[in-house]
């Protein structure tokens, strides 16, 4: 009798491959942890924080109409001072100007409070009393005054148009004269009635004025609340102001 056809022969299973590494086999190469990917996410977001664009939770009304409590804008920190112009929204550090005016800020020390602090700064809001947000009225070396026979505020002369205030303020109730020295700015809230600025400290070193290098960056955009979403513009008012000589 013939012996029949020989069946097949099966190779033995495999072992896993992550049965055990001690055997110096190789486990098989997987994709990035989510581990990893929350490293690097976190890593951009604050390199992109720290030099590109920072987020603000403005809480006063010293920018009213403009920029109203509880808004949250987005800050260019790639501006620098030689950018600037007349008309912008900038944020700076006032610890060596303003920190003892305008504190704004105010926080709830309940639980809710807290947790949404720490999620805001987390996300890069910053809820601290050290950073104000104004509007640029005089450059280096400008002669700002307050005020003409109409009640304006003029630059080197020549009287602004300020769209921007809130309406039935004056553009100032202070009177004053200053020419902004070198390297620093000249700065008013559009809620002159309500802005501790530049006028709340002119009897202080630097006569009112915030320097340059105090200078964040410039405000560029609201993102929220979402019905209110848009960027900011300078004023065409005060592009045709005649350039101060240099200080």
């Amino acid at each position: 009798m013939n012996p029949g056809p020989e069946s097949p022969q099966q190779d033995p299973p495999a072992a896993p491959a992550e049965a055990d590494a001690a055997d110096g086999s190789e486990r098989p190469r997987g994709g990035p942890s989510w581990l990893l990917l929350a490293g690097v996410s976190l890593l951009v977001m604050v390199l992109v924080r720290g030099f590109l664009v920072q987020s603000f939770y403005v809480p006063s009304g010293s920018m009213e109409p403009t920029i109203q409590p509880g808004d949250r804008i987005l800050v260019n920190k790639l501006v620098s001072g030689s950018d600037l112009r007349r008309g912008d929204i900038v944020v700076f550090d006032g610890t060596t100007s303003f920190a003892a005016a305008d504190r704004s800020p105010h926080q709830d020390n309940g639980l809710i409070g807290r947790t949404l602090s720490g999620a805001a700064s987390f996300v890069g809001i910053n809820l601290g009393e050290q950073d104000f947000v104004k509007r640029v009225i005089g450059l280096p070396g400008d002669h700002v005054v307050c005020c003409d026979a109409h009640g304006r505020l003029t630059v080197n002369g020549t009287p602004l148009s300020e769209p921007y205030l809130l309406s039935g303020d004056k553009p100032s109730e202070l009177t004053f004269d200053v020419t902004v020295p070198a390297g620093r700015l000249w700065v008013m809230g559009d809620h002159r009635s309500d802005s501790a600025d530049s006028r709340s400290h002119l009897g202080d070193p630097g006569g009112g004025t915030v320097r340059l290098t105090d200078v964040i960056g410039r405000a560029s955009v609201r993102y929220w609340p979402l019905t209110r979403m848009g960027g900011f513009t300078t004023p065409r008012a005060l592009a045709g102001i005649p350039r101060a000589s240099t200080p």
